[in-house]
């Protein structure tokens, strides 16, 4: 029996259910798409989605299809944990991404996966897998490897028990090769990904630091494949990650 069939299931469980439903990549849904996904009845679904719709928590579409409600990106802008965070982090966002011209992205911890929770794009950079509210692999993504590092070794040990997916031909899917390559992130200060999420993607990132000195969030800088040494902007990347960890009250001082 699917998880959200259990009797007994609270109404608010349901929701969430149906919400959490939407996934970068699969933004716009049908009812058919959303009963598929949450494993309730089509009944109880679309009894739901009138109730969600009824409060601006989802919207209907042109073609009927169903998409999230700009009262819940509202409500996600007030959360505690990511607001003093984007607060301080997008004047050093601005500056990088007028220096760079490239896709500059803030990431959290949630889990095992990063959650994308800021970005600035142009027109003309490489499309992303992931857009704002989406969620990166922890083992082949820049921000990802920057929050696995820090994460202690139970976070290290949860992500390789479940399997290291190769996305592309150069994902690191053997855990010891992992483990090594997080180290040399500690030791330069900022990880290096090429084409391991995507095929014609590298990236850049760094640690940010919060006031009691654990990492609460991960910068980074991607760029189209061979288009950008990314030894050279490096350096611009991590400036801006201790800024914001300045920012945040942090004493990089007791860092190397």
């Amino acid at each position: 029996m699917p998880r959200n069939a259990e009797p007994g299931r609270s109404v608010t469980s349901r929701l969430g259910a149906l919400l959490f439903a939407f996934r970068s990549g699969s933004s716009s849904l049908t009812l058919a798409d959303l009963t598929r996904r949450t494993g309730m009845p089509h009944a109880t679904v679309r009894r739901l989605v009138l109730e969600l719709l009824s409060e601006g928590l989802l919207e209907r579409t042109a073609d009927g299809k169903y998409v999230i409600g700009t009262r819940v990106w509202e409500l996600g802008t007030l959360a505690p944990r990511t607001l003093p965070l984007r607060t301080v982090a997008l004047p050093f966002m601005e500056d990088l991404h007028a220096a760079l011209q490239q896709h500059v992205q803030l990431a959290v911890l949630e889990g095992i996966e990063a959650v994308v929770v800021e970005r600035m794009s142009t027109s003309k950079a490489l499309g992303l897998v992931s857009q704002v509210g989406g969620r990166l692999p922890l083992h082949s993504s820049g921000v990802g490897k920057v929050l696995l590092a820090h994460g202690g070794e139970s976070l290290l040990q949860e992500v390789s028990s479940k399997g290291l997916k190769a996305y592309t031909p150069t994902s690191i899917t053997d855990p010891e090769q992992l483990r090594a390559d997080l180290g040399e992130y500690r030791r330069r200060g900022f990880a290096l990904v090429n084409q391991e999420t995507s095929r014609d993607a590298q990236s850049v990132a760094t640690a940010i630091f919060g006031a009691s000195m654990e990492c609460v969030a991960a910068l980074s800088v991607v760029v189209a494949a061979g288009t950008v040494n990314l030894n050279s902007i490096a350096p611009a990347v991590v400036a801006a990650g201790r800024g914001i960890s300045r920012g945040l009250g942090a004493g990089m001082s007791q860092r190397t």
